[in-house]
């Protein structure tokens, strides 16, 4: 598991070192890690680090520091290296053994601008330390221009690659937000701990990947604000099936979505249900829409209209169910059953205060707009999505339910409990009927689960389990030929693979690895 900390958190665990005279070793600490990074980055792209272009954007502060160092080490490979300086004060024992490497050094200015941007643009590697975890306000001055630097892995072409030394300059190390002009990263190499500011909002969106580098101070933090469930992590969750069972004892799924205008909608709802491994689902919903069920999965149990909310472990209410009030009843008696309930799309707008974290809202920032606004909020889409991880828990908080905000990380929420964020999805996903298969997915989890576990924690870890799964196998779907999976915990490989060959149904066996 992946935990992250605020930088207002870090800098105070960073402090006794500090103040035991450590500085420099913690710097040395950190360039080293940050030079491994990118001499293993550069190797990659073209072979070797000899004969490679890297810029240095070096502010003032610590971060410019770690910056240099490690360009000097890049030096002594044989690398060419040009700093660029955003600010009038540089730290002096880095520009100093920068410049005794050989590196160039060019101050920012205005007419400098154009210079530095197409020298940016022609290197292999920009190594991003204008701004440390104390920033505030995003970028100013002349190092606002360089915010149209686009990283390689949002557009098209090898170069340069963006590698932000500790968080992309212009985000929020606390919050993820981005206040103001901010630079994008191919890859984040953050130091001590992985800062909250990673993990959430657009600070998730700035920081590609992201490489941990220790030095030192984990003693001296405490409890993460933000965590990050890994594949380990999402096995452990997953209930493998075992000699004996049957299909209702390997879990039964409710789902009451879907409405004769938007059929389909419990049809992708059902199908990612059923990949997932629940032992059955029972559907409940227009006539109509039963038979487009049974024509893609037959064995579905699809009943009369009339059917109560019975024989069911979990719950999945409201994708594409529109004004269809039956549908909508349906989802207030799933909330109210004491059952685990995934409740999506336009059930949320039944959604009252007084739920139980066992009840799990999975809306889109526009849908999370929509019910904080009913519940005396006043907030608009612009600032559900600036600041994320505000909002998700402070819609945890007003309707004592779990929230799972849908987005590039997509967070995590329980009421008085843990904040997870998962960013394995591809953009790819962006498009209609995404959220009803993670509806699906997540509803299989809670049908299945044998764990016993109840409580806060634990919806939120399941919930951001079905959010991993999802993004993970969005991503693998995105790709052409041979799909890899083999490397995958056991139980997570089964789930992947089933939801792969729904997804992609021209591919054959073989082809899932």
């Amino acid at each position: 598991m992946i935990s992250a900390y605020p930088g207002s958190a870090v800098r105070a665990a960073e402090r006794p070192l500090l103040e035991a005279g450590a500085g420099p070793d913690l710097m040395q600490k950190a360039a080293h890690g940050l030079y491994r990074s990118a001499a293993a980055l550069l190797a990659q792209r073209r072979g070797r680090i000899y004969g490679a272009a890297v810029v240095v954007l070096a502010g003032a502060g610590n971060n410019g520091g770690d910056a240099l160092y490690a360009a000097s080490r890049l030096l002594a490979r044989g690398a060419g290296a040009t700093a660029l300086l955003t600010s009038e004060q540089s730290h002096p024992e880095a520009l100093a053994a920068f410049r005794s490497n050989g590196g160039r050094v060019l101050r920012l200015r205005d007419e400098t601008v154009p210079a530095a941007l197409a020298l940016c643009r022609e290197s292999d590697v920009v190594l991003d330390g204008i701004l440390g975890t104390g920033g505030k306000g995003g970028l100013r001055s002349q190092a606002a221009q360089l915010a149209v630097l686009t990283p390689a892995r949002l557009r098209r072409g090898e170069s340069p690659a963006v590698i932000a030394c500790d968080l992309p300059s212009g985000i929020d190390a606390d919050t993820g937000q981005a206040p103001g002009p901010h630079l994008r990263a191919d890859l984040t190499v953050t130091f001590g701990a992985v800062k909250t500011g990673l993990m959430a909002g657009p600070g998730a969106e700035a920081a590609g990947e992201i490489e941990l580098v220790d030095i030192g101070i984990a003693g001296y933090l405490d409890g993460p604000a933000v965590q990050r469930l890994e594949n380990r992590d999402i096995a452990a969750l997953l209930a493998e099936p075992v000699p004996g069972d049957h299909k209702y004892s390997r879990g039964v799924l409710g789902i009451a979505a879907g409405s004769e205008t938007y059929p389909g909608a419990a049809v992708l709802a059902t199908g990612a249900a059923l990949a997932t491994g629940t032992g059955m689902v029972r559907y409940l919903g227009p006539e109509p829409v039963s038979r487009l069920i049974h024509a893609a999965h037959p064995e579905a149990v699809c009943a009369d209209s009339t059917v109560p909310l019975t024989h069911v472990q979990a719950w999945v209410a409201g994708p594409g169910a529109g004004v269809d009030e039956d549908q909508r009843r349906r989802a207030v008696e799933a909330m109210a059953s004491g059952l685990p309930a995934v409740i999506d799309a336009d059930a949320i707008q039944a959604v009252e205060p007084g739920l139980g974290p066992q009840v799990i809202l999975t809306p889109h920032a526009g849908e999370m707009t929509g019910l904080l606004n009913s519940l005396g909020e006043r907030v608009d889409r612009p600032g559900v999505e600036a600041d994320p991880l505000a909002w998700v828990r402070r819609a945890a908080d007003l309707t004592g339910a779990t929230v799972l905000l849908k987005g590039w990380a997509t967070l995590v929420a329980a009421p008085g409990g843990p904040v997870y964020s998962q960013a394995e999805a591809t953009p790819w996903l962006a498009a209609a009927g995404s959220g009803d298969t993670l509806s699906g997915i997540l509803g299989a989890l809670l049908s299945t689960d044998r764990s016993g576990t109840r409580g806060p924690g634990h919806y939120a870890r399941v919930a951001a389990a079905a959010a991993s799964i999802h993004g993970q196998a969005g991503k693998l779907a995105a790709e052409s030929g041979p799909v890899e999976v083999s490397k995958l915990p056991e139980s997570v490989r089964s789930v992947m693979g089933g939801l792969l060959h729904g997804w992609r149904p021209d591919a054959q066996r073989a082809d899932i690895l």
